[in-house]
């Protein structure tokens, strides 16, 4: 049947050849064949329409000579790659029957394009009879003009297959020649790390059950040295919180491609006759430069119907004032100061609950501790809190256990381990296997009815270890899979019960943050460290995946705990200040003056966090990487707030001018010095002669000419507003 431009189109051998879906400047071009699965002619910027005469010349020109010593036929590598076509490169599918059936030919059977939205999607089912399989892959383009992938396997033979691995793959150009990834560790996670997109494969595997601090995140592939920006980059995020690998693969053929998918540990997945394993979602992306590749990833999140869109409101955590000391009259006076320099919601962190004194025990036992809170003292403490105005938040970590708990001792067949070997303790825990429908009904019930109970309107949810010999007692096979989809669930189920209570993300800081647990979260916790100096990498970088608002940021003490390091509170204000901004001091020991000068920091949040938490983020790195520049500009350019930041001291100094980027070239624009205290800073030596009294000047001049910017010791940071002048 003939193809339609628009709407939806399926069935029979009258699909299109090929199909070309474009959104917010970017395409993907497809070639459907009849006798294969389909590829990507192109994946990039768009090239504007293409009808099929020009579709098909596209497909011709991107045919490559035959000069290498391989098949005599080279097949372009598919959405999912195929060893018969002669690939030597990863395969897509990993599995087999019993040894046998391990490598299939998949043939396309029905084609759907349905163009109804923005972008479009395109669903191929292809069978292969020898091997009783069947395939669906799904390949949208969304609003946003990210790419958004998954495949479905399904077993229609009458035995078990077996699958050890389904990656889809996505072509870059040769121009390609610079990748980059990020890593890390507890308290220092999202470290950027560059190579060479040399021949071989570029490997990162996750392997803790959670995503991990250090998770590559986004893989980059892009033209050699890219940055914020400039630079055309390609990007690839696997949406999943369990075991996952993403990798780059150049061949010796010139191949070069960006390939995903979840880490199947031996023998998680075995099909029984009519069962079907879906892949994890993949995100890739195109953008001239990080900034513009970041911004694809942020209006995809901003655009889901559950992405919070009301103001973010001023957390203060307790757990760096108090950890596990919860003295009713002390947290009442946290409360009070809280509540005095702005704050509006109050979270309650570890150790309310069972034997829970310390680490070491009570995980899993959600009911109030007697001990701790009897008679009522801890609803004493909510009323409290909500008498002075604020939410009211509490800590649980539903999915882990410590071995001196009720739950444990009542329930061991309930702990993930090789059946008969409990996994080596970290953190004096181990995990506890949703995939029990006990276990998964104990937590859910429990939570809730201290959510009800209390009337909690926020959780900060943790997961506070490696899955390490992650096995379930109930089938004896390995677990993350299942328990990855079983945490899933609970979330799922907790939402659904408590549609208002806003969750965050936490495990042990940074380790679980990716668009799939996103789905199910309000948040999450970039990590535990909240030195400012460290800070200001993490958040930079946690911003290629995600905008500010889902990132909570915090001001800490002076002396950093987890560094030692001490820093002014208008460098560690300035820093919490573009992301979800928090609190984690025991006001109680800050002067009047501190709690004075915070309290116009969160006035000051409460009167931009509209503007930071809907505007475009541009990021620089000035002077070698010395002076960094952050902001965020209104979509429609009215309005921007930059920070400038000085991490270490330059080689020469004062900084030259900073350009300041993302603003309309056509509209004068009024320059203030921001932030509390701004104008007051006089020293001739520093400040810039416009400094005191601002500039009238038009987004070309701000963006090609710049201006001149404090000269800041490191560790110093410095806000500059800029509004249309109308």
């Amino acid at each position: 049947m003939p193809m339609a431009q628009d709407g939806v189109a399926a069935a029979g051998r009258g699909w299109p050849t090929r199909v070309r879906l474009a959104a917010a400047g970017a395409a993907v071009v497809l070639s459907l064949p009849p006798d294969r699965l389909p590829t990507v002619l192109h994946w990039g910027a768009d090239p504007g329409p293409l009808d099929d005469a020009a579709l098909a010349e596209l497909e011709h020109a991107a045919r490559p000579p035959l000069a290498t010593n391989g098949v005599d036929e080279p097949a372009p590598v598919a959405l999912l790659p195929e060893p018969w076509t002669g690939w030597t490169g990863s395969p897509g599918l990993e599995g087999h029957r019993s040894g046998r059936d391990w490598s299939p030919r998949f043939t396309p059977v029905d084609v759907v394009v349905d163009r109804r939205d923005a972008g479009g999607t395109v669903t191929v089912t292809a069978d292969d009879a020898e091997t009783a399989l069947r395939l669906v892959l799904e390949t949208e383009l969304l609003a946003s003009g990210l790419l958004r992938l998954r495949a479905h396997l399904t077993n229609r033979g009458s035995t078990p297959y077996a699958v050890d691995a389904l990656r889809l793959a996505l072509p870059v150009p040769t121009s390609a020649d610079e990748l980059l990834d990020l890593a890390g560790r507890w308290a220092k996670e999202r470290v950027p790390q560059r190579r060479d997109f040399t021949v071989g494969t570029h490997l990162r595997e996750g392997r803790h059950g959670r995503t991990g601090a250090d998770a590559a995140t986004l893989l980059v592939a892009g033209r050699p040295g890219f940055d914020f920006g400039h630079g055309e980059v390609w990007g690839m995020h696997v949406a999943f919180s369990g075991n996952h690998h993403v990798a780059a693969e150049r061949t010796f053929g010139g191949e070069r491609l960006l390939l995903g998918g979840e880490l199947l540990l031996p023998g998680e997945i075995e099909l029984d006759p009519g069962e079907t394993y879906s892949s994890p979602r993949l995100y890739a992306g195109h953008g001239d430069g990080l900034d513009g590749l970041a911004a694809r990833f942020h209006g995809h999140l901003r655009a889901r119907p559950g992405h919070p869109r009301s103001p973010r409101p001023v957390v203060m955590n307790v757990w760096e004032a108090v950890y596990f000391d919860h003295d009713l009259d002390r947290l009442k006076e946290l409360a009070d100061h809280a509540a005095d320099v702005g704050v509006e919601r109050f979270v309650l962190d570890d150790g309310w609950f069972g034997s829970r004194r310390d680490d070491t025990a009570g995980l899993g036992d959600w009911h109030v501790s007697e001990e701790m809170w009897g008679a009522g003292r801890l609803k004493e403490l909510v009323e409290h809190v909500k008498g002075l105005g604020m939410e009211f938040g509490l800590w649980f970590e539903p999915e882990m256990v410590n071995l001196d708990s009720e739950l444990a001792r009542a329930h061991p067949e309930w702990l993930l381990q090789v059946p008969g070997r409990l996994p080596v303790e970290a953190r004096h825990q181990q995990v506890l296997d949703l995939t029990h429908p006990g276990a998964f009904d104990h937590v859910l019930t429990s939570v809730l009815a201290v959510v009800e109970d209390l009337g909690v309107d926020f959780v900060k949810w943790d997961h506070n270890r490696d899955l390490v010999d992650a096995g379930s007692t109930r089938t004896g096979r390995a677990g993350v899979h299942a328990q990855t989809l079983a945490a899933y669930a609970l979330l799922d189920r907790v939402r659904a019960a408590r549609p208002a209570l806003e969750i965050e993300s936490c495990s042990s800081g940074g380790a679980r943050v990716d668009l799939e647990i996103l789905e199910r979260t309000d948040r999450v916790w970039a990590s535990d460290c909240i030195d400012a100096h460290e800070r200001q990498e993490i958040q930079r970088w946690t911003a290629q995946l995600l905008p500010p608002e889902l990132v909570g940021s915090h001001v800490g003490a002076e002396r950093a705990h987890t560094t030692g390091r001490r820093l002014d509170l208008s460098f560690r204000a300035a820093t919490a200040l573009f992301g979800h901004l928090g609190i984690e001091w025991d006001l109680a020991e800050a002067g009047e003056h501190e709690r004075a000068e915070l309290r116009a920091w969160v006035e000051y949040y409460q009167q931009v966090r509209d503007l930071l938490h809907t505007g475009t983020t541009v990021r620089r790195h000035l002077e070698g990487g010395d002076l960094w520049l952050h902001g965020a500009v209104r979509p429609d350019r009215s309005e921007a707030l930059y920070c400038v930041t000085v991490l270490e001291r330059h080689v020469t100094w004062p900084p030259g001018r900073v350009l300041l980027p993302g603003l309309d070239p056509a509209r004068t624009y009024r320059v203030e010095a921001a932030g509390p205290g701004a104008t007051s800073q006089r020293d001739p030596r520093v400040y810039p002669a416009w400094w005191q009294h601002g500039l009238r000047l038009t987004g070309a001049t701000l963006g090609s000419v710049g201006v001149q910017v404090p000269a800041l010791d490191p560790d110093r940071s410095a806000l500059i507003h800029v509004e249309e002048d109308r």
